[in-house]
């Protein structure tokens, strides 16, 4: 999380400044947050002009609330908190025609355990190479947009924005069982997706079957 940069105000010493109407000081929280924010509702919203309404919507809930701000979460998972809110909300309306599956609530006991991979093969080159390469960071964007968007978001806070579970859980109001189940279901399908492009066939393991 930003916390300031280069030895300059903390993130919770500009919001405090912000309070006292200093403008400038919410002014460098918007910049410091706004391309996190942008992101996490991009990701949620799967459309650029909707997650930037979103972003903006989301810096205005940020100045309109600045007293609501506690101090039992970090100043920036209070932002991203409020990002992911305000994108889950434009989501539902956009999809108000049909039913929409809440991304936040829920009990462990809703998370079912992950499949068991059905592709398994090892990759022909090493993960890490392939990180920076274009053409997988396309293929990345494309099956995390195919995941259920509770499984996507909680992708995106973990290991997108590196947030703790902790952050995440308090983020969607979710138990810290609920995230780790589905940050593994989302890694899981995430891999086999990729591993279909990226493995190498001749390395590729039959699963066991499993009798029911």
């Amino acid at each position: 999380m930003a916390t300031s940069d280069a030895g300059g105000p903390s993130d919770l010493e500009l919001l405090n400044r912000a309070r006292e109407g200093q403008w400038e000081a919410f002014e460098e929280l918007v910049a410091r947050f706004e391309r996190r924010v942008l992101r996490v509702a991009e990701r949620i919203l799967q459309q650029r002009q909707d997650a930037e309404d979103a972003t903006q919507q989301t810096f205005i809930n940020v100045m309109e609330n600045l007293e609501q701000f506690r101090g039992e979460a970090s100043v920036g998972t209070w932002i991203l908190r409020i990002a992911a809110n305000q994108a889950l909300t434009v989501l539902r309306k956009r999809r108000s025609s049909r039913l929409v599956q809440p991304v936040a609530g829920g009990s462990d006991s809703d998370e079912p355990l992950p499949p068991h991979p059905e592709f398994i093969a090892q990759w022909r080159d090493d993960p890490a190479d392939l990180a920076h390469r274009s053409e997988v960071r396309r293929l990345i964007d494309e099956a995390l947009a195919e995941l259920d968007e509770k499984y996507r978001v909680v992708f995106q806070l973990r290991d997108v924005e590196q947030l703790s579970t902790r952050e995440t859980a308090e983020i969607l109001e979710i138990s810290e069982n609920n995230v780790k189940v589905r940050l593994l279901r989302a890694r899981l399908q995430l891999r086999e997706r990729l591993t279909r492009v990226l493995g190498d066939e001749s390395t590729r393991v039959t699963p066991p079957t499993h009798d029911h």
